[in-house]
């Protein structure tokens, strides 16, 4: 059973905070996991099913059970179409986020998008014209117009496939044609698995897969790169960003507000708010010496690599900042909010806003935000914080001081600082002096110490000289951990710390939030392209040390089937059919050139991604180490 002695966390605010959590009463995750245990084995192993009403159903992996559904479904089906269906739904998360923002940046365009404007005219410019839009003689607003509608068709199912496919290399893009993994549509894939996945529809595993394959890709190459490049369009490309990290950039003697979530749409507006001159001066009338705006999990993500915002916390610290007693506000919008947030924000003075239609949570005032009163509903809720000010119960409690971190680079950045082009990483890696590069990806798991299989792993690649990238709530893992400054070289390998201080970086790039893994594509695919391959011949690797979340699911997916092995932390629940196992870490090898790899321990997850890495290397001629 649970043990409140144990460390849940390596991080020096986490224990602080959960036992202060405790010692107020306050039920936490680790609480209410334990309180599952034993966690149903079928459901885990993905062998029960819940699709129709002549269920629920389970196959009995001991074979002394029923080995088939009512229907008739067998393991393979079952555990098959579970998983496809994790997939369409994390497909369906990232890319209607996408569609969220393009939706912006037709508002911008004919001026209902009130405060919203074109932040970087430059890449609306070459965004539209690989969408086949003429730019040349036209104003900024009409080609953000056409733009948008051009992206919209990528929603739709009247292409042949959506347009940034064109990105990936033609290798790759020939591999996807003669599998007939090709996304046509954003939302035609996804409504394509969920009708293959209902009764009666697909009932080869096989088959279900290879859709599922092609539905990841459909997000990664399609709502979440759309996602991303309309970000930038709309607030900026990240540049890097001094900032500061964990629970300690909150401040005792400020109006602390908590963005929480995915979308800037929201917190590009409650940012600007927070500057305001009336509103500070507000604060100031209040008691408070000003206004400080912090992160939680994504949405910080989005401002910390735009604006220097600090994070205050990934996932698993969404409820134990709370425990500090100094957040005025957490204003949440959607994705990784856990529903709990709101009743444990109540144990304090914490006022908790809800701000997307399609996300509503108990214990939370709803006050909705759209791009015609965004500006307006911003400047509301701050002010609301403000007043909630000197409703503070009890002492202050930030029981660590903060750490410094640069975070946000791009790929525009990131070759900017090779000198325009990815020539000089391609010569570092030929020389051995950088051995490969992994993107380090993913969410928490209270199933695992709150942020060790991060830590350790990115540990073991840079001291190993393997570049890392990484995004979402392992960035903010990764530079609590102190990773994400240039001093940080001094723990990496000598080759990687060589380039390291040469160009000024840390060995541990920042590139933004999770949907921005799309970065990273975009990024091997130049390398690809510069040295004639496919992405699957590159030195690199993937991994979700601690992923728990279903676009975890699909984002792995899409890496796999754009040529990236990848590593898994936690078992996705697919160990009820072997032929499944089998595909997804062996027999993808021959579809895509890529397989999934589930480790837990992060200490032998960096031996299996480093062997990886270095069989890569061998392969394209390059000196290869033998990796114990």
């Amino acid at each position: 059973m649970f043990d409140p002695k144990t460390k849940l966390s390596i991080t020096q605010d986490g224990d602080p905070l959960y036992a202060k959590a405790r010692k107020d009463g306050i039920e936490t995750v680790w609480e209410r996991h334990d309180a599952q245990q034993p966690q149903c084995g079928f459901c885990e192993m993905g062998l029960s099913c819940r699709i129709c009403v002549m269920g629920p159903c389970r196959v009995d992996p001991f074979g002394e059970g029923p080995q088939t559904g009512v229907c008739g479904a067998d393991a393979d089906i079952i555990v098959a179409r579970n998983l496809c269906r994790m997939i369409a739904a994390g497909a369906s998360a990232h890319s209607d986020h996408g569609r969220d923002l393009v939706e912006v940046l037709a508002g911008v365009a004919d001026g209902s998008a009130i405060g919203y404007q074109i932040r970087d005219e430059a890449k609306l410019k070459r965004v539209a014209e690989e969408y086949g839009v003429t730019t040349a003689g036209k104003e900024t607003l009409a080609i953000a117009g056409e733009l948008a509608d051009a992206m919209m068709e990528d929603y739709g199912m009247r292409q042949k496939s959506v347009k940034m496919v064109a990105r990936a290399p033609k290798k790759r893009r020939e591999i996807w044609e003669k599998v007939g993994i090709t996304p046509r549509g954003i939302d035609r894939e996804t409504s394509e698995m969920m009708h293959r996945t209902h009764m009666g529809v697909d009932n080869n595993w096989q088959t279900l897969l290879l859709q599922g394959l092609r539905n990841a890709l459909s997000d990664g190459w399609g709502g979440s790169m759309i996602a991303t490049e309309v970000s930038d369009i709309l607030f900026g490309v990240p540049t890097p960003h001094p900032t500061t990290v964990n629970a300690g950039v909150l401040k005792a003697d400020q109006v602390n507000i908590v963005v929480h979530g995915h979308n800037p749409v929201v917190s590009e507006m409650v940012s600007a708010a927070c500057q305001s001159k009336d509103l500070i001066d507000l604060a100031k009338s209040k008691g408070a010496t000003g206004i400080n705006l912090v992160g939680v999990c994504c949405t910080g993500n989005e401002l910390l690599m735009r604006r220097g915002i600090a994070m205050a916390g990934n996932h698993l610290m969404s409820e134990l900042i709370l425990s500090t007693g100094v957040v005025e506000m957490m204003i949440v919008d959607y994705q990784c909010i856990m529903p709990s947030v709101g009743k444990v924000a109540g144990s304090y003075h914490t006022r908790m806003i809800s701000t997307s239609d399609k996300a509503q949570f108990p214990h939370m005032q709803h006050e909705e935000f759209h791009p015609h009163n965004a500006q307006k509903k911003a400047v509301d809720v701050v002010r609301a914080a403000i007043e909630n000010f000197p409703n503070r119960k009890g002492k202050p409690f930030i029981p660590v001081e903060p750490q410094e971190a640069v975070g946000g680079f791009s790929v525009e950045t990131i070759v900017g600082a090779l000198g325009g082009t990815p020539d000089p990483l391609i010569e570092a890696i030929k020389a051995g002096k950088i051995r490969g590069a992994v993107g380090v990806v993913g969410c928490n798991n209270p199933k695992i110490k709150h942020d060790y299989g991060h830590v350790t792993l990115t540990r073991r690649l840079i001291e190993n000289d393997i570049l890392v990238v990484d995004t979402g709530c392992v960035s903010v893992a990764n530079a609590k951990a102190g990773f994400k400054l240039p001093a940080a070289a001094e723990m990496a390998g000598p080759g990687l710390k060589e380039i390291c201080n040469a160009l000024g970086i840390p060995p541990v790039l920042h590139m933004g939030s999770c949907v921005d893994n799309v970065r990273i594509l975009v990024l091997v695919s130049a390398l690809a392209d510069a040295l004639g391959v496919d992405i699957s011949d590159l030195p690199v690797a993937g991994s979700a040390p601690e992923w728990y979340s279903e676009k975890a699911v699909t984002i792995g997916t899409y890496f796999v089937a754009s040529g990236v092995t990848t590593h898994l932390g936690p078992m996705p629940p697919i160990t009820g059919s072997l032929n499944v196992v089998n595909l997804l870490t062996d027999g993808l090898k021959d579809v895509v050139g890529a397989t999934f790899a589930v480790e837990p321990d992060p200490e032998k997850a960096a031996i299996f991604l480093r062997k990886t890495i270095e069989a890569k290397r061998k392969a394209l001629g390059l000196d290869a180490r033998s990796v114990d």
